[in-house]
Order: structure tokens, then C-alpha cells, then sequence
């Protein structure tokens, strides 16, 4: 196994992880957002009023993109597995 090797599969396990949590990070994020707006709009300076919206953001996004964050896991898994005799053969 050469450095290259390894560096690639380091860059494709951050690749995979980054895909796998941008869709709950940007829902906490968006969540974030809209509910700072209504804070300033209503000029409530609540820091606990935004954590409930964001937690429930991200449950519901996992529970709607989950299968797909889960295959693409597995997907993941499986190809790294697959390439582990080629790896020791060379």
C-alpha cells in the first residue's frame, strides 16, 4: 500500500462524511437563520429559543434523507471492503 493509497482514502472518507452530514447541518443552519430573524424582528434575546427548532430540524431531515445518508454509508463500506485484496496484493 503506497501513500497515494492512503491519501486517497483518507480524501474519499472526508468526501463521504461531508455528503453524508451537509443535508443536517444546512437544515440546523437554515433553522438557525429563521429563527434569528424572528429574534430580531420580535427583539426576544432568548439563546435557548433556537435549540428545540434546530434539534427538530435535524430529526426530521434524518428521518426523511436517512435511508439515502445510510446507502451511501454502505455503499462506502462495501467498495472499501471490496478493494481491500487489491490493496494487500500490491
Amino acid at each position: 500500500m503506497t501513500s497515494e493509497t492512503v491519501i486517497l482514502l483518507g480524501f474519499n472518507a472526508i468526501k463521504m462524511a461531508i455528503k453524508i452530514s451537509a443535508i443536517p447541518l444546512l437544515a440546523a443552519m437554515i433553522t438557525g437563520l429563521i429563527i434569528s430573524i424572528l429574534q430580531a424582528s420580535t427583539q426576544i434575546n432568548e439563546m435557548t429559543l433556537s435549540f428545540i427548532p434546530k434539534i427538530l430540524s435535524v430529526i426530521i431531515t434524518i428521518l426523511i434523507f436517512g435511508s439515502w445518508m445510510l446507502r451511501t454509508f454502505v455503499e462506502y463500506m462495501v467498495s472499501l471492503l471490496n478493494q481491500i485484496p487489491f490493496m494487500l496484493g500490491s
